[in-house]
């Protein structure tokens, strides 16, 4: 194939209507979708007592990621009821500047019958969006929303209702005028768009196959090939490539795997994407194929310190992971060839982060690595909160915001 007759280029899911420069981290893993950001004089240090801005206390619990734009941070969390088992799912805002809340409010109530959750998981840990002044919120098999910045509910859609298992995971996207997400459940299994001005279902695409076990956690990523948009999501069993319009399948790679969570990063031409408990395989995907391509289009495959939770991280030619146990690596994206590899922490469920010349990686635990990037390990910084966190980075100039089990951090470098 002659390689000037493609064109492989990321695209930004953002609205026209949200600045997505380096002051906007508007959807999970920032504004192209794939942990990149723009902004700088970002700190490398940080602890309970150092370069802290402000810590604001959120009720109730989360592992949601928060979304900035326009000088508000926006996220999710699930308070308990008056009642045992009951959920309020709520959307809050809060000031960067300060931390103070300035809104508070319910979106759904989650009644008691409601399935049971993983005990890393949370009634709230879909990342919301911000796209065009709007905020949209989704918590799995218990709905989506559309609220102005305000707060004020537009819409709400709470017709998704496949069986989960563990919780919801996984996060919409905007491409054009479709609210696209997964719903992947013990007894179905299909992406679906909705209209994002009124809710309404605009297309829905069951998944093939039929694995044994069907539940996954996916957010999809929207990418460009030869001036055609394909949104990528993958399932068990299968990653597939779909058209934002109209939901037809484009292309698929079938593999065994299940619950699967990391997001795709896409870059060299190719799609990167994990398979999925039990035995995580790192899959390098073409994605100018038409149809199954499973036997044609999987440029490499790896299997060697491969996560299951935390998305890869593309910078250049260089492709950066962190098993869920700890372990770091550096390929070369093109041939999977191994630069280097090091243990860093015990437990990673976050999605490591490029900025500002650096890489930051957040454990479990609340430690923050910080290294340089590179084909050399090189640790610039160890950082600890001392709080549990799962929730992956937000950044924008000068700040990263970290949320904990309790707290949201705004961490920026301070005067001596």
């Amino acid at each position: 194939m002659n390689p000037r007759l493609l064109l492989f280029t990321a695209v930004i899911v953002l609205g026209a209507g949200t600045a997505a420069g380096a002051d906007a981290w508007p959807e999970l893993r920032g504004p192209t979708g794939q942990g990149h950001s723009s902004a700088k004089n970002l700190p490398r240090e940080w602890s309970k007592d150092k370069n802290v801005a402000w810590k604001q206390t959120i009720p109730g619990v989360g592992w949601s990621s928060p979304v900035v734009a326009a000088g508000r941070v926006y996220l999710t969390t699930a308070v308990p009821g008056d009642k045992s088992g009951t959920q309020s799912l709520r959307a809050l805002c809060l000031e960067a500047a300060t931390g103070k809340i300035l809104w508070d409010n319910e979106i759904f109530t989650q009644d008691a019958k409601s399935p049971g959750i993983h005990s890393k998981n949370s009634h709230a840990s879909p990342t919301p969006l911000i796209d065009d002044q709007r905020l949209y919120v989704h918590f799995g098999h218990q709905g989506t929303a559309c609220l102005d910045l305000e707060g004020q509910i537009l819409w709400r859609n709470r017709a998704q209702t496949y069986a989960p298992v563990h919780g919801n995971g996984g996060s919409p996207i905007v491409v054009d005028k479709a609210l696209i997400f997964s719903c992947d459940g013990s007894d179905q299994r299909y992406v679906v768009a909705l209209d994002k001005n009124t809710g309404k279902q605009l297309w829905k695409t069951d998944r093939p196959g039929h694995p044994v076990k069907g539940f996954s956690f996916h957010t999809p990523l929207l990418i460009t090939v030869n001036e055609h948009k394909q949104v990528i999501s993958a399932g068990s069993d299968v990653v597939s490539a779909y058209d934002p319009a109209t939901g037809r399948e484009i292309w698929r790679v079938r593999y065994t795997g299940y619950s699967v969570i990391p997001r795709p990063v896409f870059g060299q031409g190719l799609v990167f994407i994990i398979t999925g408990f039990d035995s995580p395989s790192l899959l390098a995907i073409r994605p100018d194929g038409e149809g199954d391509v499973t036997d044609t289009h999987v440029a490499w495959k790896l299997r060697k310190g491969v996560p299951l939770t935390p998305s890869l991280l593309l910078v250049g030619e260089e492709l950066y992971m962190v098993s869920d146990n700890g372990l770091a690596s550096c390929l070369d994206a093109r041939t999977s060839k191994e630069h280097w590899q090091k243990r860093i922490g015990t437990a990673f469920s976050a999605s490591p982060l490029y900025a500002d010349g650096k890489i930051y990686f957040q454990s479990e635990d609340g430690i923050g690595t910080v290294i340089k990037p590179g084909k050399q390990y090189e640790q610039l910084a160890r950082n600890s909160l001392g709080e549990r966190t799962l929730a992956s980075y937000a950044a924008i100039d000068g700040a990263l915001f970290i949320r904990t089990e309790k707290h949201l951090y705004r961490i920026q470098k301070q005067d001596p």
